[in-house]
């Protein structure tokens, strides 16, 4: 797997961390050793010597990897829907909300990491029941999406493009973040979301229509 960075070993949690902040704490590790080792190639050991506790310390907080990449699934949906879905519902204005999607998405990647985000590939490793519960989810977000573009289309602005496939792509636009950007790289975090969202609204509206407010570039310390 790619798109996550080598990282030095975390310290021991504190205990006196309430347990839904060691669980998330241990989501987001746990999240990037199975991106730079993969799903299959990681063991509970693995998280547990990262997060600084034992095997049957992790077992306290999750009930098995299966159920951990689940719950990782779940979290990262959770994000989406508090930083991403529910602000966008809230808009009218379908070009407004499509930049809005574009820009809290990439930021939350940008800003956070994008390990959890990359994990949604790995639907093949779920349980059935599980399986059917994360592409609920995220089917809701791509029909919020592609409402958005059959918006924009019976206002005229959309390209010549189908909506659904206009979606896929901007979903691609928004996911790969995850496999190409680096902290530590040439390119900030500033210029990065100021770009990302001119590609994204640009690659969907016709030439003509206004373009989406510019973010402003803060230049790097």
């Amino acid at each position: 797997m790619t798109g996550v960075p080598h990282r030095a070993k975390l310290k021991a949690l504190d205990p006196v961390w309430r347990k839904e902040d060691r669980a998330e704490h241990i989501y987001r590790v746990a999240a990037e050793i199975m991106c730079r080792k993969g799903y299959e190639a990681t063991s509970m050991n693995d998280i547990g010597d990262a997060v600084g506790l034992t095997k049957a310390g992790v077992y306290h907080y999750i009930r098995g990897k299966e159920y951990l990449l689940f719950e990782i699934m779940s979290y990262a949906m959770d994000m989406v829907d508090l930083d991403v879905v529910g602000p966008a519902r809230e808009v009218a204005d379908a070009e407004q909300r499509l930049r809005l999607i574009l820009e809290r998405h990439a930021r939350r990647i940008l800003e956070v990491g994008g390990a959890v985000t990359v994990l949604l590939d790995e639907m093949w490793a779920l349980k059935p029941t599980h399986r059917r519960i994360i592409q609920s989810r995220k089917r809701a977000y791509f029909d919020l999406i592609r409402g958005t573009l059959q918006r924009l289309a019976a206002e005229g602005k959309l390209r010549d493009v189908s909506p659904t496939v206009a979606t896929f792509g901007l979903l691609g636009i928004l996911n790969w973040i995850s496999r190409w950007y680096r902290r530590d790289g040439k390119v900030t975090p500033q210029t990065a979301l100021r770009d990302l969202v001119s590609l994204g609204m640009n690659s969907v509206l016709r030439d003509g229509v206004k373009a989406p407010r510019r973010l402003p570039v803060v230049p790097a310390r």
